[in-house]
């Protein structure tokens, strides 16, 4: 007694909608939960600005900070031990000078700290006037 002998039998198949949303699904919430850093990558070039040379003033405090982190202080090489040694520097330098300007030269290569320390220094030493210098762009 066989009483299927003229019904087909269907194939099994997987149904594709299902699993495309699911995966959308998958997708948005590895989108959404994941972090992307590329701190290590980036590549930051100091800002340059097209302006005359100002006339040299002579309330100027001039800082030069080179890629190494050697410190100089009116063309004189000072060795950075602490804050509170280079505020005891700025304020040598500054002596007898009306409002003095600290103008921070620092090489383009020289770490942020290095202009923080002297920022930092400055502040200690009541000098609340800061510039930074710049160079104009090059051809």
């Amino acid at each position: 007694m066989e009483f299927r002998r003229g019904v087909e039998r269907d194939e099994p198949e997987i149904n594709l909608i299902a699993m495309i949303d699911v995966l959308l699904v998958i997708l948005i919430f590895l989108m959404v939960t994941t972090t992307f850093t590329r701190f290590s990558e980036m590549k930051i070039n100091l800002p340059t600005a097209e302006a005359n040379k100002p006339q040299e003033r002579a309330n100027e405090v001039q800082i030069g900070i080179d890629a190494q982190g050697k410190y100089v202080i009116n063309s004189t090489p000072v060795a950075y031990g602490s804050v509170a040694n280079f505020a005891q520097e700025l304020r040598r330098a500054s002596a007898g000078l009306n409002e003095p300007v600290v103008v921070i030269n620092a090489d383009a290569n020289a770490s942020h700290q290095s202009v923080i320390n002297v920022m930092e220094a400055a502040r200690l030493a009541d000098l609340s006037r800061i510039t930074f210098a710049t160079q104009g762009p090059t051809n």
